[in-house]
């Protein structure tokens, strides 16, 4: 019996990635190029199935091998037709991806929004392996969460179940991407964080290790943020901090509602500050939530990273084609 693999695409605003992997081998081949959006929708599917191709290619493995491709992408998307409904960092909408694909490579295509199968990468292959209902909130551009309940993703009515970042936290607050004041990720992501930093050196002319960075309009990362704590930067400090705090607020009152055994923190500045911030967060959370709803809950940070979303394909070709591999 051959060996069998599945081809994973995080379908990212900036970069699509693919890798070839199974539960035993893990990736055994990665492929990135950056996204090109501005083309339209036509070329974009096209770019999507030539990075399949050439990653399969780089794999060294037979069509034959090849399970399955499993797109990950970000926004709302309908699992059983393969149709993305809105994935704005794309410009894509209404949108039968899986059909359109499936024309141009020779395998079965499976879709489910990214954070989903985060969640479901980290309840089978990383820290949440032994809960039963889990909640996965990754904070970097925005704020997504994916929703495990008796050890299966919960994608709601309409599948945009978990959009945890568009949660109403400040009434008449910032303006979020969504196009509605206050939500989750317009106060606590990393774009809401570096925004209130910016302000802070611009308006209030307060002294910063990101100063030059911000006057000379270059992107601030991840890995600024985190050297600046490091530094001890009372500004950076000051505003990460307040994200903190707001995080671990909203963790408590969803907490409150769902009762959740495990909640798993993840994305990029998770990774970056994972020490500086979990302390906080925990504290807050302590704070706001009842004591019959924490007693027992944990609150961790995954160790998988980018990959979670690619591990998290395998789960989608065992619930929707019914291959374990």
């Amino acid at each position: 019996m051959q060996e069998k693999f599945i081809v994973s695409v995080d379908m990212g605003g900036t970069k699509i990635l693919a890798s070839v992997l199974n539960s035993q081998k893990g990736i055994i081949a990665r492929q990135k190029k950056p996204t090109n959006i501005n083309s339209g929708t036509s070329v974009y599917v096209k770019d999507v199935a030539a990075i399949v191709s050439k990653v399969v290619s780089e794999s060294k493995l037979k069509k034959d091998n090849i399970a399955a491709v499993c797109l990950g992408v970000p926004g709302s998307v309908n699992p059983h037709t393969g149709i993305i409904g809105f994935a704005p960092n794309l410009g894509i909408k209404n949108y039968k991806m899986k059909s359109e694909l499936e024309k141009l490579i020779p395998y079965p295509v499976l879709l489910e929004n990214d954070v989903n199968l985060g969640a479901l990468g980290i309840k089978r292959f990383g820290v949440g392996k032994k809960s039963e209902n889990m909640l996965a909130v990754f904070i970097g551009t925005g704020i997504g969460g994916g929703i495990i309940i008796n050890g299966k993703i919960y994608r709601g009515f309409n599948f945009v179940a978990g959009e945890i970042g568009h949660m109403l936290v400040q009434k008449n607050g910032p303006k979020c991407g969504c196009g509605k004041k206050g939500c989750f990720e317009a106060i606590a992501s990393r774009t809401a964080i570096v925004n209130n930093i910016i302000s802070d050196v611009k308006k209030l002319k307060k002294k910063s290790i990101l100063s030059d960075l911000i006057k000379s309009n270059q992107r601030i990362k991840s890995g600024a943020l985190k050297n600046a704590i490091e530094k001890k930067d009372k500004v950076v400090t000051k505003r990460i901090t307040e994200a903190c705090e707001t995080i671990g607020d909203v963790l408590g009152s969803v907490s409150n509602l769902m009762n959740f055994d495990l909640i798993v923190l993840g994305g990029g500045v998770i990774e970056a500050l994972n020490e500086f911030m979990m302390p906080i967060i925990k504290e807050e959370f302590k704070n706001h939530v009842l004591d019959a709803s924490a007693k027992g809950v944990k609150i961790v940070a995954s160790k998988l990273g980018d990959d979670a979303a690619i591990y998290g394909g395998l789960e989608l070709v065992e619930e929707f084609l019914g291959i374990k591999i």
